[in-house]
């Protein structure tokens, strides 16, 4: 316990950052002089709260954990740059359709309007954070190729920065498809947020769905009476 605790301070103060390796059990036994068995447990007890992650014939890392407040809007990419990662996405999908029941319900559109979709993994040092699929309407994005990294870096280059919205957070587990993407096993626990996200105007501009590894996602609240 005191050797997890020590590992789990040294890694919220910065001592290592994430998916840098971590010393092995040998060199923390032989520079701490407890057995292997000891580390091995230390080390056991900060894989199971997610803060060290091991990789088969590399030895064990610092998971990256993203801490995102739930008062205010920000974007992903905003979120990981001001904590020292480097943000990307590898984009699956980015085209104009139709806008579907859910969509025009959520967006407030009339039948039959179109609407760019955008699907992509996000990533934190090149590590897939989260799986997300964002609805905008083409009046605000009539090419959605020409979204790089940052959708509110292009929604705000072009006047259309949200101002406010709403989230929806709820546990799911992975399913097949989910767990391929994120790179986890199917019914792994994942965090699913849906988000409307809404002009100054009060025009709805983003309809997101974000399906979050909870091993490296989490979010804050702060509440005062």
């Amino acid at each position: 316990m005191q050797l997890a605790n020590k590992l789990s301070d040294g890694i919220a103060s910065g001592d290592w950052r994430a998916n840098e390796a971590l010393p092995s059990e040998r060199v923390l036994s032989d520079m701490l002089q407890i057995s292997r068995v000891t580390a091995r447990k230390a080390i056991d007890m900060l894989c199971d709260r997610g803060m060290l992650t091991r990789r088969r014939g590399s030895g064990t890392y610092i998971t990256p954990k993203l801490e995102q407040p739930l008062s205010r809007l920000t974007s992903f990419s905003e979120e990981l740059r001001q904590r020292g990662f480097t943000a990307g996405s590898r984009w699956l999908q980015r085209d104009i359709g139709i806008a579907a029941p859910l969509e025009l319900l959520s967006l407030g559109l009339s039948p039959n309007m179109p609407v760019a979709r955008l699907k992509r993994l996000r990533t934190a040092d090149d590590v897939v954070m989260a799986i997300e699929t964002s609805t905008i309407p083409a009046a605000y994005m009539p090419n959605p190729n020409h979204v790089t990294d940052s959708l509110y870096g292009y929604l705000e280059a072009n006047g259309t920065i949200p101002m406010r919205a709403l989230q929806h957070i709820r546990a799911i587990n992975a399913n097949s498809e989910q767990a391929r993407l994120a790179n986890i096993a199917p019914g792994t626990a994942m965090l699913h947020i849906t988000r409307v996200s809404y002009l100054d105007n009060g025009a709805a501009v983003e309809l997101t769905h974000s399906w979050c590894r909870s091993d490296y996602y989490e979010f804050v609240a702060e509440s005062r009476r």
